[in-house]
């Protein structure tokens, strides 16, 4: 997944304003208590960060 894609979906989901204040603030045991920013930084696979985002904020099927 390309990270254009996964800013696309983050947007589509929590909002584009909200997008990136979640991305910076919420830590997630799914990333290794990591934000989404730290995880992606640390060379995480976008197509994983999404996936644990899905995870942990319960995003319909529909949308993952």
């Amino acid at each position: 997944m390309r990270l254009t894609v996964f800013w696309q979906r983050m947007a589509d989901h929590f909002g584009k304003g909200y997008a990136d204040t979640f991305a910076r603030d919420h830590v997630m045991t799914e990333l290794g208590g990591r934000t989404v920013h730290q995880a992606l930084d640390a060379g995480w696979e976008a197509k994983d960060v999404w996936r644990a985002v899905c995870t942990a904020m319960n995003v319909p099927y529909e949308k993952r």
